[in-house]
């Protein structure tokens, strides 16, 4: 009579396993930092219109980044459909911090707004590019636990992010608001980056 010899269970995967941590990290700090810089800029661009004698220009500060941005979704649908997310990604956080550094640097409101143009069509670009990362990385019974990560590192900032913003504005001026953003962006793609380049070599991109 011959025993079976049991073979150990696989530990099950969770946001926090070895294979999927940093890039939980670096994502959900990706989300997080395009939730504050959505919302803490209302608090921001009072004190921008007047500094820089733009009030004619207020809405368009607000509209123009949501416009490029949608135009950026669907340029990054596209292109994740085609190549994978990887480019997308690295190019809307490009977009995305070259914006702020022209809206954080700006001497005139119209720079301004092309600043935020700018980062609104990498935001764009960078939001699609998450949930496809998150559909090739994340097994099946994961995503529902990675979105509502998402959607805490929307609300987390709607209750802090106010409140910062005017902490930013009074104590070292408005123009942190934009710039000190990159700080945080560069180091949470950095994350994510080993496991966007193991995704690549699992997962065939469509031929051009």
């Amino acid at each position: 009579m011959t025993t079976a010899t049991a073979v150990p269970a696989t530990a099950p995967l969770d946001l926090w396993s070895p294979r999927l941590r940093a890039m939980t990290v670096g994502i959900v700090a990706l989300v997080s930092l395009l939730a504050f810089e959505a919302l803490a800029v209302g608090t921001a661009m009072p004190t921008v219109a007047r500094s820089l004698d733009g009030l004619g220009l207020y809405a368009l500060a607000f509209g123009g980044p949501f416009a490029s941005g949608v135009v950026a979704m669907v340029v990054s649908g596209i292109w994740c459909d085609a190549r994978g997310p990887r480019p997308a990604m690295w190019h809307g956080v490009a977009w995305f911090v070259a914006g702020l550094a022209v809206a954080g640097a700006a001497s005139t409101m119209g720079t301004l707004v092309v600043g935020r143009v700018v980062q609104g069509f990498g935001s764009g670009l960078l939001s699609v590019a998450l949930y496809v990362i998150v559909g090739q990385a994340y097994p099946e019974g994961l995503r529902r636990r990675i979105f509502a990560a998402f959607a805490a590192a929307w609300v987390v900032p709607s209750l802090v992010g106010p409140a910062v913003a005017g902490l930013i504005v009074e104590h070292l001026g408005w123009r942190w608001v934009f710039l000190a953003v990159p700080a945080v962006a560069v180091p949470a793609v950095l994350l994510v980056q080993p496991g966007l380049r193991a995704l690549a070599a699992r997962v065939p991109t469509r031929p051009p």
